[in-house]
């Protein structure tokens, strides 16, 4: 059986390099940003939340 890539990722985490290094990895993957970024704070650190996706073949 065939794996299936996702299409649609919620990446979280906190507002730091490493999070953005996830999210640049991700771009040059071929995945684009969806939506605005989430933001909370949980008492320690700012937390951040961000979706991405990966566009499918498009039926004409």
């Amino acid at each position: 059986m065939p794996q299936v890539k996702e299409t649609y990722k919620l990446i979280t985490g906190r507002d730091d390099a490493e999070f953005c290094a996830r999210i640049t990895k991700l771009l040059a993957e071929g995945y684009e940003l969806y939506g605005s970024p989430a933001m909370s704070f949980n008492g320690e650190h700012i937390v951040v939340a961000q979706a991405v996706i990966k566009a499918g073949p498009q039926l004409v």
